[in-house]
């Protein structure tokens, strides 16, 4: 039996076609919102009601940096059924990656003015660089490690949890380990990431200046374009054959692989994916906030992650871009006025939408067109 005409994939096709329907507008507002921001902040002085803030621009830039990452979650979660709680571990680890990077590029200029070892390693008596940092001096290495490494943590989970089938709840609970667990191993001085203070202080990327207007706007440009390109390889994946599969799968394993799939390695395939999507956010989200730390391993964000992907709709990609940009928009402004109250509220809109919005806001705007056009 042929995998389009499998009962397990009926109903399947229209949400390909929707998906690929949705492309060219998404990408449209994604670049042209990005491009207007970019030439209110570089053509128009800061006196003119059309000039964008460099503070502005960053906080777009690190909500795009979101809004990748919280795809990365919706391609296992919404298209495979994966709940993942650890992905948090995945965009520390690209973050920590490039952050090597600007350590590197510090050199004499740190404070200690050692032109070899960061200034955490001279504070703390290092006598001498770690291996592991052998090679960050060079980008093309620290953007391979970026995908690699985060790329080969999730090989090796999924390929230990999927072949033994561990499903629901029992999965989500050993993502939840595995970057609860790197959390506390960051934490250790004598890991040499800089302990609780992380890598921060950094001075240039490439060359460009990171305090300069045009780098943050440049920066901004380049995660919108690895916005757009994960969307455009996403969709692409979940329109192919074994993109009809991971829905299968999603809708029913069991029969999936009894018509003969062999299902775990299309599992392991999509994690090792989303994890390296995960990783690219973390490096685009460290050079514009200027800093890397333990923190961000904390199961807590990678939680926050999946109420982002609820609120705006699983399954849908633009859904997740959504939902991470207004639930974050609000915690920026809910953070100012009452910021020991925001994990209530982000508690709140989580059984909020559970209950009232299963399918997120998209869902919403779905059943307001299709009641319109009834």
């Amino acid at each position: 039996m042929s995998v389009a005409t499998t009962p397990v994939l009926t109903g399947q096709a229209s949400a390909v076609h929707e998906l690929r329907a949705r492309a060219p507008l998404f990408l449209a507002v994604l670049f042209g919102i990005t491009v207007l921001a970019a030439i209110g902040n570089l053509a128009f002085p800061q006196d003119s009601i059309f000039h964008v803030s460099t503070y502005t621009i960053t906080l777009l830039g690190k909500y795009l940096c979101y809004a990748l990452l919280a795809m990365a979650v919706d391609v296992v979660w919404g298209y495979c059924g994966i709940l993942s709680l650890g992905h948090g571990a995945f965009f520390g680890l690209g973050g920590y990656a490039l952050g090597m990077y600007l350590m590197r590029q510090i050199g004499d200029r740190g404070v200690y003015g050692n032109p070899e070892l960061p200034d955490f390693m001279v504070f703390l008596n290092w006598q001498e660089l770690p291996w592991y940092w052998y090679g960050f001096d060079q980008f093309w290495f620290a953007l391979l490690m970026v995908m690699l490494v985060p790329g080969i943590l999730a090989f090796v989970f999924g390929y230990l949890a999927f072949r033994s089938r561990v499903v629901g709840v029992y999965l989500s609970i050993m993502t939840q380990a595995l970057t609860y667990a790197l959390m506390l191993a960051f934490f250790r001085n004598e890991m040499g990431f800089g302990g609780n203070n992380g890598l921060t202080d950094f001075k240039d990327l490439l060359g460009f200046d990171l305090q300069a207007d045009s780098t943050r706007v440049g920066l901004l440009l380049v995660s919108a374009l690895a916005l757009g390109l994960a969307y455009v390889a996403s969709q692409w994946i979940m329109g192919s054959k074994m993109g009809r599969v991971i829905l299968a799968i999603r809708d029913d394993e069991p029969r999936t692989r009894f018509i003969g799939f062999r299902t775990e390695r299309y599992k392991i395939w999509l994690f090792v994916y989303s994890a390296v999507l995960a990783g690219i956010a973390g490096a685009l989200y460290v050079p514009q906030v200027g800093i890397i730390n333990p923190g961000e391993f904390s199961p807590l964000n990678s939680i926050e992650v999946v109420v982002w992907v609820a609120v705006g709709g699983r399954g849908t990609l633009y859904g997740a871009v959504i939902g991470a940009i207004l639930v974050n928009y609000a915690k920026t402004r809910f953070t100012a006025v009452w910021p020991e109250a925001w994990l209530f509220a982000l508690g709140g809109l989580f059984v909020a939408v559970t209950v009232f919005l299963p399918q997120g806001i998209v869902g919403l705007f779905r059943e307001r067109l299709g009641g319109r056009r009834a």
